[in-house]
C-alpha cells in the first residue's frame, strides 16, 4: 500500500485530532501517504480529499474536536451514495481506509468492505464507550472527566440549597458514563439504559438521605423511564417530590483530550495503519487488557458490551 485515508464519522470525540496525528507519523514512517477526506462520509462523497503532512497535523494533539470535521450522512446509507464514495477513493488512489467513529462508521465501513472490496479497519472514536472488542474507547476518558467537573459544581449548589438534583449524562444505549460519574461523585443514585429505573427504590434513597438534604441522581439519556426528565415527572407524580433537572448534553464531547486519550488514540493510530500494511481488513483495531486487539467490524455491535458487573455492585453498595 501506498495511499492510505482516514476519517472521522459520526459524534466528534476529544482525542480524534491526537489519532490523526499519529496515523500521519507512522505513515511518514511507514513509507505509505495519508491522505484526509474532509467531513466523514459525506466528503468521501465529494471528493473532498487532503495530502496530510508534518506541517498539517502540527499542533493538533491537544485539541478537541475533529480537524477532519464529521458529518451524519444519509446518501451513504443507500447503495448509489456507497457506489459514488467508492468511485472517488478508487480515483484518488487511494488503497485502504481508516474510519474512525462509532457503530454507525463500523456499519458504513464494513459495507464498502463488503460491496466494493476497498481494504478498510475501524478504530474506536466515541465518548460512549459502548463498542464491543476494546476496553476503551477514543475520547471516553475526557468525557467523564468533563461530565465530572460539571457534576462537581452543581452539588455545590445542591449541596447549599439542599435540593434534589437529576443530572442527565450522554449515553443512548450504555450507561458507561453515567456509571463512572455517579460513582466518582458520589451520586445518591444511577440510572442507566441497561438497567430498570425503580421509582420506588429511588424515593426511598432520596428519604435516607434526607429530603432536605443535598441529593444527587445521575442519569443516563437512554434511561427507558425518558431520562432525567422523565424520571423527576413520575416521582414527582407519585410522591409529590420537586427537582432540578441538568442536562450535560453537548459539553461532554467538546474540550482537550485528556492524557489518556491523546494516548490510545496515537496508539491506535500508529497500530491502524500497520494493520492495513499487514494485509488485515474489516476489522475493528482496539485495545484490551493492555494488548491491540483485531475484531471484526460486525462483531463489535452485534456483541453488546456490558457495564463491568463490579461497578454497578459498586454503584449499589456506595450510593
Amino acid at each position: 500500500m501506498k495511499r492510505i485515508a482516514v476519517f472521522t464519522s459520526g459524534g466528534d470525540a476529544p482525542g480524534m485530532n491526537a489519532h490523526v496525528r499519529a496515523i500521519e507519523r507512522t505513515g511518514e514512517k511507514r513509507g505509505v501517504e495519508v491522505i484526509g477526506i474532509i467531513g466523514g462520509y459525506s466528503g468521501m462523497i465529494l471528493g473532498h480529499f487532503e495530502v496530510l503532512d508534518r506541517f498539517r497535523t502540527a499542533n493538533i494533539i491537544d485539541r478537541g474536536g475533529t480537524v477532519l470535521k464529521t458529518s451524519r450522512c444519509p446518501e451513504f446509507e443507500e447503495v448509489e451514495g456507497r457506489i459514488k464514495a467508492a468511485h472517488e477513493i478508487r480515483k484518488h488512489g487511494v488503497d485502504g481506509i481508516i474510519a474512525c467513529g462509532g457503530d454507525g462508521t463500523f456499519h458504513g465501513a464494513h459495507c464498502m468492505w463488503q460491496e466494493h472490496g476497498i481494504p478498510i479497519v475501524g478504530t474506536p472514536g466515541t465518548i460512549d464507550n459502548d463498542l464491543w472488542g476494546t476496553d476503551f474507547t477514543i475520547g471516553y476518558d475526557t468525557a467523564i472527566n468533563t461530565a465530572a467537573q460539571a457534576i462537581d459544581k452543581i452539588r455545590d449548589t445542591a449541596d447549599s440549597h439542599g435540593r434534589l438534583f437529576f443530572i442527565e449524562v450522554m449515553g443512548r444505549h450504555a450507561g458507561f458514563i453515567a456509571m463512572d460519574v455517579g460513582i466518582a461523585c458520589g451520586a445518591e443514585y444511577v440510572a442507566v439504559p441497561e438497567t430498570l429505573t425503580d421509582i420506588d427504590e429511588l424515593y426511598q434513597r432520596i428519604l435516607t438521605q434526607g429530603l432536605d438534604k443535598r441529593t444527587v441522581v445521575i442519569v443516563g439519556e437512554g434511561d427507558e423511564l425518558g431520562g432525567a426528565m422523565g424520571i423527576s415527572k413520575k416521582l414527582e407524580e407519585r410522591y409529590g417530590v420537586s427537582s432540578k433537572i441538568s442536562i450535560l448534553g453537548h459539553i461532554q464531547r467538546g474540550g482537550s483530550p485528556t492524557v489518556r486519550d491523546r494516548v490510545l488514540a496515537s496508539r491506535l493510530g500508529a497500530a491502524s495503519i500497520d494493520a492495513l500494511l499487514e494485509g488485515k481488513t474489516d476489522i475493528m483495531v482496539g485495545e484490551m487488557s493492555g494488548q491491540i486487539t483485531h475484531v471484526p467490524l460486525e462483531k463489535t455491535w452485534v456483541e453488546r458490551k456490558p457495564v463491568p458487573s463490579y461497578l454497578t455492585d459498586l454503584a449499589y453498595i456506595l450510593v
